[in-house]
Order: C-alpha cells, then structure tokens, then sequence
C-alpha cells in the first residue's frame, strides 16, 4: 500500500474510533486474540505473568510537564518490525485496524510471530498513545509475545519505523485486566506524550473460553534514533 494510501487509512480509522468508545475497542481487542494453549510439555504452564510490582508507578497519573523534556516527537510514520531485547522479541508489525463490524482485527492466528500496529490510534513516537498488539500463543505452541507478561520496568521496546527511524521506550509498567473490567480510557487514553501500549492476552484460561485477560505494557518515548 502507498504511504498516501496508509494515510487514508489511518484517517478513516481515525474518525471510526471517535465514533466508538474505547471500552468497546478494548472488548475488540480481548476477543480477536483470545486463543487456546496446547496441552502437552514445558507449554502447558502457560505463558508469565507480570508481578504485582510491574504496576505503573504514580507518575502515570501526573501531567505531561511535571516530567523532565523528553525527545523531539515524531510524525506519523507507518511501522516496520517491534524489538524487545528482554524477552528477545524480534519481529513483523502488519497494520491492523477495524473490521466492517467495528472490532479490531487482530494479526491472522496462522501466523503467530507476526505483531499488529493498531491504525485507529497514533503511529509510534507520535504525540499520544500507540498500540501495537500480538498473540501470546496458537495451538502450536507459544507466538510472538508469550513472554510479554515477564517485562520488567526499565526494560526497553523499540519500534522500528518505515520512514527509517526507530522510537525506543522504556517500560514503566506491566498489568493484567480482566476482560470483564478492561480500562480501557487508562490503557489507550492520550497522555498528550508520545506513549505506547503492547498488548496480548493473559490472565487465567480455560478451554471453554481461553484467556481471561490482557497483559498490557505500559511504555513512554524515550530516545528517536
């Protein structure tokens, strides 16, 4: 797709999420990447989950100016590929966006290493709060981020953008919402600093009804390379 073709796109998306609620997007979210675990081996404990002390700290709720001066924030730019050192995640990000029903589409479950850029929301180091999302495990064993839930803070998310930048953030927290309760205004809310949130799925599971849950990285623009 040309980038004035994503654009449109990204606009279009834009004006569908203003129309819905964020809590409506976040049911989307938990629903496209419910998925099931295997039943055998090392897979069958499922996949970490974040610790209490993971969970943001006060800060989060302060204003904007009460941090010290961050680096310069980047246009829009669609996304290339995520890396996350700490639980060696190097992969894929395909655009995702809305269904014709109004749900988020999650990345296809055929291919579970693949990460999905929410075009509905910023694209990463824009002012405000991006979204990228993945699957945390296929009935083949463990996908992209299985590992998400083991972040710790301080540990690093980069994402490497398809203008040839590379917006890195550092973690600041790492929680488990269960689908029933999801905030979603303090997942996906516009801190009017660039801001990212990963996500997958986590929590308790079943075989009836999957996961419970989303694991949500809390992260905030660090460093423009």
């Amino acid at each position: 797709m040309s980038a004035s073709g994503l654009s449109e796109l990204v606009a279009e998306e834009e004006r569908r999420r203003k129309r819905a609620p964020w809590g409506v997007i976040a049911l989307a979210l938990l629903t496209g990447l419910a998925l099931i675990r295997n039943g055998s081996g090392e897979f069958d404990v499922g996949p970490p989950q974040p610790a209490s002390a993971v969970a943001p700290d006060t800060r989060e709720n302060q204003a904007p100016e009460t941090f010290a001066a961050g680096p310069v924030t980047l246009g829009f730019a669609a996304v290339d590929r995520v890396r996350i050192p700490a639980i060696q995640v190097d992969a894929p990000v395909m655009p995702v966006g809305l269904d014709a029903n109004g749900w988020v589409a999650a990345p296809p479950p055929e291919e579970p290493k693949l990460a999905g850029w929410f075009t509905g929301a910023v694209s990463p180091g824009e002012k405000g709060t991006a979204v990228v999302v993945g699957h945390v495990d296929n009935k083949q064993g463990p996908a992209v981020f299985y590992g998400l839930g083991a972040l710790k803070k301080g540990n690093r998310v980069d994402i490497l953008r398809k203008d040839g930048r590379t917006a890195v953030f550092e973690v600041y927290g790492v929680e488990v919402f269960e689908k029933s309760n999801f905030p979603g205004d303090r997942v996906y809310g516009s801190k009017g600093t660039p801001e990212l949130r990963v996500i997958t799925c986590g929590g308790g599971f079943s075989k009836q009804s999957g996961y419970d849950g989303n694991v949500v990285v809390f992260a905030r623009l660090v460093a423009v390379t």
